[in-house]
């Protein structure tokens, strides 16, 4: 799952007034951030397969760290990284690492674009939890877009047939917890840096992960090892790039790019595990998709 900047409402006159070069350039940015993270994806798909998934979420957040060091260093330095909020930081990678041992763990059991698809259901979440959490104004119209999406859903997972598996809730608990995760960026973004933002989450992160590798660890193989190597810095290089994405670009422009991320999952599931989803899975991510993109479209207006 992709880690998504806090994202500004930019109305469509101020999305016009960017520079075409910038809008482009932005645009560049969030397609390489999410080929990372797709590549990030497959990876720890291929990894839970053969180890612990706290081995697999370790290694992802230590090997994030050269990007993010390097995103701290250009975003300001040490300077950047001051905060009196620790205690709210904490509480976004706890949301953070949920999310991830949550989609991990799914990846194992679950196709690669089936996992994807079920975890566009993240940004309805947001919606809805939205109005208590951040006291946001969701109109009918996004509601209606909420519940549509739902469908979406259950057209994916089939409830009262056999395709709903406890790893199609994993995936669902996933969107959920990383629906918090966004939210939680949100608040913090009204008085953190970006830079503090994902440098704190990834820490403690890492620290917690430390903490609980004792109790799941094996030993990887040289070759496995340079599979978590590239796993954390694709997934460290696609936060980056994403950071960069939203400074040249608004979110109205770059959300509907993220979706690029089922053709990709799609193909590394063909070419790895010759998975291919099925006619329900393409539906059901169809109006999830199209859901997501009218609720942001609702939202920049």
């Amino acid at each position: 799952m992709s880690e998504q900047l806090p994202q500004a409402r930019v109305s469509t006159g101020a999305a016009a007034a960017l520079a075409p070069e910038s809008i482009g350039l932005g645009i560049a940015y969030v397609l390489t951030a999410v080929t990372a993270m797709t590549i990030m994806d497959a990876a720890a798909k291929w990894l839970g397969a053969g180890y612990p998934i706290v081995e697999v979420v370790f290694f992802r957040n230590f090997f994030a760290l050269p990007p993010i060091v390097l995103l701290v260093w250009y975003g300001g330095g040490l300077s950047s990284l001051r905060t009196n909020r620790l205690p709210a930081h904490a509480l976004r990678a706890g949301f953070g690492l949920g999310a991830m041992f949550c989609f991990f763990t799914g990846l194992r059991y679950m196709p690669l674009a089936e996992a994807i698809s079920l975890a566009f259901a993240a940004p309805l979440f947001v919606t809805a939890l939205s109005v208590p959490i951040l006291k946001e104004q969701v109109g009918v119209r996004r509601w209606a877009a909420v519940i549509v999406g739902f469908l979406g859903v259950l057209i994916i997972t089939r409830p009262g047939s056999d395709v709903l598996r406890i790893e199609a809730l994993l995936i669902l608990a996933a969107a959920l917890s990383y629906a918090l995760f966004l939210l939680t960026t949100r608040r913090l973004a009204r008085s953190e840096s970006t830079s503090a933002t994902i440098f704190y989450s990834n820490m403690i992160s890492l620290l917690v992960g430390a903490l609980l590798l004792p109790f799941g660890w094996e030993t990887p193989a040289s070759s496995d090892l340079v599979i978590f190597i590239t796993m954390g810095l694709v997934g460290g290089c696609g936060s980056y790039f994403m950071v960069l994405a939203y400074r040249n670009a608004p979110a109205a422009v770059l959300v509907p790019f993220d979706y690029t991320t089922l053709l990709l999952g799609t193909l590394l599931g063909w070419l790895i595990w010759h998975e291919l989803p099925d006619a329900n899975v393409w539906l059901g991510a169809a109006v999830l998709v199209a859901c997501g993109l009218y609720i942001i479209r609702r939202e920049t207006r």
